[in-house]
C-alpha cells in the first residue's frame, strides 16, 4: 500500500517522558529473556512480525464494509482510507459505535467477516504467546476491530487498564496492531512503561473507547510510543496502562485490531467468549466457508469466573 503519510508533532501534555520502542525480536528465541523484558516495561513490541499481505486482505475487507456504507472517497484503490467525513457526520451519534469509529450496522458487517475473526489466530501469534506463557493458548473470541475516525462523537481512547473491561486472570495479554503503516500523527497506541506494576489502578468515567480512565500520578510520565509500519504488534498484559494519540487526519480512518490471549489454564471471564456486538455467534457465522473456528473455544478446557462490577465503580487513587 502506497501511503503519503509521514509522522508528524502530536500534541502532549507537560511533563510527559517520551521513550520509542524497543524491538525484542530479537528475543523471540529466548523465552526467559522475553518474559524478562515484558515483566520490567510492561510491554512487548515487535517490527515486522505479521505477514503484510494477510493484514491487507483484511483491511481490504473492512474497506470494503465502509464503501458499502458510503463513506469511503472515491478515486482510490482496495487499500486507500481516505473517507468523506461529512457523510460520516450525518450518522446520528444514537446509531455511532463511538468507541469503534462508525455506525452499529457497519460494524456488525465487519464482525461478520471470516477474515477478521482468522487472523488473530495467525500461527505467528499462537507460537509467541505459547512461549510467554508456557502453556496453550486461549484466544479471546470477543476481537475488537478499531475504525477510528473523525466524526464529531468518536474521541481518543483515553489512559486505562484493559483489566476492569475484561476481568477474568490479570494475565489476559492485548495484541493491538494496525491494519497498515500508522504514524505517530495517525493515532496509534502509546504505553505508560512500567505502569502495570501498579496493579489495578481505581477508574473514572471517560469519554473514548471503554469509558474508563485511570488517574496517573505525577511520576507516572514515561511513555513509550513509536511510528508503527504495517506487521508491527504492540502486546501488553491487562494491568498495563495505554492509551490512543489523537489522530491528525480528519480524512482517514485508522484501522486496527486488539485481539487478546491467555493460558488455557487461567480463568476467564465468560464475556470474553461472547462477540463484541449485538449479533450472536450463529449471525455472525453465517456466511462462512469453513467450520473450523466456529465456537472453538468450546473444545478447551475451561475455567469460567463471575463478572465483579467492583472494577468499574469509579474511585479515587491514592498517589
Amino acid at each position: 500500500m502506497t501511503s503519503p503519510l509521514t509522522s508528524a508533532p502530536v500534541p502532549e501534555s507537560p511533563g510527559v517522558r517520551k521513550v520509542p520502542f524497543v524491538d525484542s525480536t530479537p528475543l523471540l528465541g529466548d523465552a526467559d529473556a522475553l518474559r524478562a523484558r515484558a515483566a520490567d516495561d510492561g510491554f512487548l513490541f515487535f517490527k515486522h512480525f505479521l505477514p503484510v499481505a494477510e493484514l491487507f486482505a483484511l483491511r481490504k475487507d473492512m474497506l470494503a464494509v465502509v464503501e458499502r456504507h458510503g463513506w469511503r472517497q472515491p478515486g482510490q484503490d482496495a487499500l486507500g482510507g481516505r473517507i468523506n467525513l461529512d457523510a460520516l457526520n450525518e450518522v446520528p451519534e444514537e446509531k455511532m459505535r463511538t468507541d469503534i469509529g462508525v455506525s452499529i450496522a457497519a460494524y456488525d458487517d465487519v464482525q461478520k467477516l471470516e477474515s477478521f475473526h482468522r487472523l488473530p489466530h495467525h500461527p505467528k501469534l499462537l507460537a509467541l504467546y505459547r512461549t510467554l506463557f508456557g502453556s496453550e493458548v486461549l484466544v479471546h473470541p470477543r476481537h475488537i476491530g478499531r475504525m477510528i475516525t473523525g466524526h464529531k462523537a468518536v474521541f481518543p481512547t483515553p489512559p486505562h487498564q484493559d483489566f476492569p473491561l475484561i476481568q477474568g486472570t490479570a494475565a489476559t495479554w492485548t495484541c493491538w496492531f494496525p491494519l497498515g503503516d500508522c504514524p505517530r500523527s495517525c493515532g496509534g497506541l502509546t504505553i505508560l512503561k512500567g505502569s502495570h506494576r501498579a496493579g489495578y489502578i481505581p477508574i473514572q468515567p471517560s469519554k473514548g473507547a471503554g469509558g474508563i480512565a485511570v488517574s496517573l500520578c505525577p511520576w507516572e510520565t514515561e511513555w513509550a510510543e513509536g511510528d508503527y509500519e504495517a506487521g508491527d504488534i504492540i502486546t501488553f498484559p491487562s494491568h498495563t496502562v495505554h492509551k490512543a494519540l489523537r489522530c491528525q487526519h480528519k480524512d482517514l480512518i485508522r484501522l486496527s485490531l486488539d485481539v487478546r490471549y491467555q493460558s488455557v489454564n487461567d480463568v476467564v471471564e465468560e464475556k470474553s467468549l461472547k462477540p463484541h456486538c449485538d449479533l450472536t455467534w450463529e449471525q455472525i457465522y453465517a456466511g462462512w466457508s469453513s467450520d473450523a473456528l466456529k465456537y472453538y473455544w468450546q473444545r478447551q478446557p475451561l475455567t469460567l469466573t463471575p463478572w465483579n462490577d467492583t472494577y468499574l465503580q469509579p474511585s479515587r487513587r491514592i498517589c
